[in-house]
């Protein structure tokens, strides 16, 4: 059994935790840390110690894991205290504020033989697992392009904003989740090209980006936007022989949001017009077309890995020096900025 407490009892706790890790029956929610009750929003999980005194989680020998769900500019200092009490730690992203401060959490965690690891749960999005399966079946022929989109139409967010925060920028908050799939399964670049912009001019918050990263002859776009009234395809996937377009994307999200929970059985699944289609060419030449049934998806499945390395002593799925990788290029896309 895997034991956890939580520090934050916000949207990410209750939303995008929660719901997958009370579906494992190895693994048990003990403790929730909310630093002020009296602003609690969220229905309360029935056999869980909620607590506003952080000392009273820190403490608690039962508890292995810690799991840090609150604002991006205080990862730092809550994983460093879990770690000093010897807790394992996954943490929500963007992980860090800096790469800087992501490899003293790493450098401290690996002194106690301790596990850290954000929480990496896009890589088990059903359109990027489905991507997967089609480009290793092999009929796209030799990969030459993706393009991965993230778009959204939300004029007022950026227009709201009057100041500009390096951490708190769409490349951070968003270009954690594409990044972190691209780093996943194609590993550290040879180049990368940036185009990170404030569209609403300087000063203002980064509402656009566009990175370009290079594998020998294949280019994986990453492209995302605020102003985006008519979203483009979750993914554009050319070879030499064809190309997959799936046009939405995965569903978990839009479930939750929805508070459509995973203990339905057609939860985050994709029915039929959302399937991805396939369009390539034979031996012969000859055109085919197909509906390629998209694979599920499970953000859980990071709890699962973290379960493995945690109680079974395997190795990491998602790798120090891939967080690193990501952090590194969040912080040049910012440089990068016009």
């Amino acid at each position: 059994m895997l034991t956890i407490g939580y520090i934050g009892n916000g949207k990410s706790t209750n939303r995008y935790h929660l719901p997958f890790v009370l579906q494992r029956e190895n693994i048990k929610v003990k403790t929730i840390y909310q630093r002020n009750p009296k602003r609690e929003s969220w229905d309360r999980i029935a056999g869980v110690n909620y607590t506003s005194d952080l000392n009273e989680l820190l403490n608690d020998k039962d508890i292995q894991l810690v799991v840090i769900c609150t604002r991006h500019d205080s990862h730092f200092e809550y994983t460093k205290l879990a770690l000093e009490h010897n807790k394992h730690c996954l943490v929500e992203k963007p992980f860090m504020e800096t790469s800087e401060q992501a490899k003293e959490i790493f450098a401290m965690a690996k002194e106690k033989g301790l596990i850290v690891q954000a929480y990496q749960n896009r890589r088990f999005d059903s359109d990027f697992l489905t991507v997967q399966k089609v480009i290793e079946e092999g009929k796209l022929g030799d990969l030459l392009e993706v393009e991965m989109h993230y778009d959204y139409y939300r004029p007022e967010v950026p227009e709201s904003a009057q100041s500009f925060n390096p951490a708190e920028s769409f490349l951070y908050g968003h270009g954690c989740h594409t990044l972190d799939q691209v780093i996943s399964y194609f590993g550290k670049p040879d180049n990368i090209h940036y185009d990170v912009r404030q569209l609403l001019g300087q000063g203002r918050m980064n509402d656009y980006f566009d990175l370009d990263l290079y594998y020998d002859k294949v280019k994986i776009s990453v492209k995302s936007s605020y102003f985006r009234l008519k979203e483009r395809p979750s993914f554009v996937v050319h070879g030499k022989k064809g190309c997959f377009v799936k046009e939405t994307k995965d569903r978990q999200e839009e479930h939750l949001k929805l508070f459509y929970m995973p203990d339905n059985k057609d939860f985050g699944i994709d029915t039929i017009k959302h399937y991805g289609v396939l369009t390539y060419m034979d031996e012969e030449g000859t055109i085919h077309e197909e509906t390629v049934k998209s694979v599920n998806g499970d953000y859980g499945r990071v709890y699962d890995d973290l379960y493995k390395a945690i109680i079974n002593g395997e190795d990491k799925t998602i790798t120090d020096e891939q967080i690193l990788l990501q952090m590194e290029i969040l912080e040049n896309g910012i440089k990068n900025l016009k």
